[in-house]
């Protein structure tokens, strides 16, 4: 690999927020024809380090170079006019816009008059949905697609402007394992015109497969930079979390008790048929399956966000039903949603309040909140789940995902529920946070919380759970436990493959 200057050079940059330091003299080099892995814990600084990069943020100290010459992001047109474009975990797209709108917005093709030349903005977006791979009409309202087709117009976007710095924050985050591998494949091309990459994820699988460079930062601070063939997984932890992590995936006493939750015949119109199962007390009881396979649907209509077409829900021997998310919270019912951001949080309130949110009986008398007893109740499970944050009172938009995450899981355990249902319960966050929740997962077993799991990450279906159903077009397909529990296995019936006969 050629020891070229670099595109795209940071150095000594700093931001504080009141009572945070977030950055502390970090660097940062991006190469053309080059992919570099940010790589870090929530809370680290790539969030920072991405909105500093994109404009958003101007640092407080530091010096930003473009080929060598010193520059100044002062606004994201300025960031996006020196050739810098971001692809963000959670797009910001306009549903009632059409696709080519979304990917033109701010910059669409003018023609007589600066009016908008609708035929060649439509013309270049079909170009560029080509491009990447994207079979999507131009002309289609963004409200119409789903989330994986959402994001492949994110990525037509960044690149509709003429891009030689492209910035990816988790972009596989929402999609099937083939667009996974389409985005690979793009992310190639990319590099093959000489755009310098800078990729941030926390699945290590991808930053070994497409990284050529990689860049580490701790608690705000730049720890380490090189090539990634001289450092393997094991050293690229240490240097994420300061210290050896040797189990993701902690031990547990298996002391599963008898049956919390029985589910029979559970049918919805159009998002699933028949689903059957029964959760025990102290089980991890995991879900797997491709996108699309009814997952989330069937715990979401568990907690009564939808109402099933047939079926019936038991708890213990009581015959209940549920029609709302309150009579699921009645019944010991929890959920936390996979769009922690939307679903989750509330973001604007303070940690504290989300906290209490569902718990406000427990915090108040005679009608009247009582502040001292809602800090007392957050600060218990904020305590136990190891919360990073500056005080209770701090915006919960402004924590970083992993601990927006314990937050969410805090607000529900706050309510002393029997059933936890945890959709992609460490989606998006770094293997540090990762350990830390699924320690606390093996520690709600142990207590005698019953436990369902919704993950795509096969090594932590398999790690985590003491039962795995895999679900395939909205019904249930298979249920393995013990030595049947392997990554072929779980494949196999995901993806509708027949075993072979020897």
């Amino acid at each position: 690999m050629t020891a070229a200057s670099p595109v795209l050079r940071l150095s000594g940059i700093s931001k504080s927020f009141p009572g945070v330091k977030a950055l502390s003299e970090v660097s940062l080099e991006l190469y053309a024809g080059q992919v570099t892995a940010l790589v870090g814990e929530n809370g680290a600084g790539k969030s920072t380090i991405l909105k500093v990069l994109t404009g958003i943020y101007q640092p407080d100290a530091g010096v930003i170079e473009v080929d060598g010459v010193e520059m100044r992001f002062a606004s994201p047109h300025a960031a996006s006019d020196a050739g810098v474009t971001a692809i963000h975990q959670e797009t910001v797209l306009f549903d009632e816009l059409s696709v080519a709108e979304n990917i033109f917005i701010g910059h669409a093709p003018r023609g007589r008059f600066g009016l908008i030349d609708r035929g060649a903005m439509n013309a270049q977006a079909r170009a560029l949905l080509a491009r990447i791979g994207a079979d999507l009409d131009p002309n289609v309202k963004l409200r119409d697609l789903g989330i994986a087709s959402k994001h492949l117009v994110a990525i037509a976007r960044a690149l509709s402007v003429d891009a030689r710095v492209v910035i990816m924050d988790e972009p596989t985050a929402a999609l099937s394992y083939k667009e996974i591998n389409e985005l690979y494949e793009l992310v190639e091309r990319l590099k093959a015109e000489g755009k310098a990459i800078l990729f941030i994820s926390h699945k290590f699988d991808e930053v070994f497969r497409i990284a050529d460079r990689y860049t580490v930062f701790r608690d705000g601070a730049f720890i380490g930079a090189g090539l990634m063939t001289d450092v393997n997984e094991a050293q690229l932890v240490q240097m994420m979390v300061g210290r050896a992590v040797d189990q993701i995936f902690p031990k547990r006493v298996h002391h599963v008790g008898e049956p919390v939750l029985t589910v029979a015949g559970y049918s919805h119109p159009t998002e699933f048929a028949e689903i059957s199962f029964t959760l025990r007390r102290g089980e991890i009881l995991g879900f797997y399956g491709l996108v699309g396979a009814g997952r989330s649907e069937v715990m979401q209509a568990i907690f009564g966000i939808t109402t099933p077409s047939k079926g019936a829900c038991r708890i213990d021997d009581r015959v209940v039903v549920i029609r709302s998310t309150a009579e699921a919270i009645e019944n010991g019912i929890v959920y936390v949603p996979e769009d922690r951001g939307k679903q989750g949080a509330v973001k604007g309130l303070p940690i504290f309040q989300n906290i209490t949110l569902p718990s406000l009986g427990q915090t108040s008398r005679s009608g009247f909140l009582r502040l001292a007893e809602e800090f007392k109740l957050a600060r218990e499970y904020t305590q136990r789940l190891e919360l990073k944050a500056a005080s209770l009172d701090q915006d919960v938009g402004l924590l970083s995902g992993g601990n927006q995450q314990k937050v969410v899981i805090a607000k529900w355990l706050a309510t002393k529920p029997r059933v936890i249902i945890l959709d992609e319960p460490t989606k998006g966050i770094d293997i540090g946070s990762k350990a830390a929740v699924h320690e606390f997962m093996a520690e709600l077993a142990a207590e005698g919380l019953a436990v369902i799991m919704v993950s795509s990450e096969i090594p932590e279906v398999l790690g985590m759970s003491d039962r795995v159903i895999v679900m395939r077009e909205g019904r249930i397909v298979d249920e393995v436990a013990g030595p049947d529990m392997t990554p072929e296995r779980l494949v196999r019936a995901a993806a509708g493959i027949a075993e072979v006969a020897a």
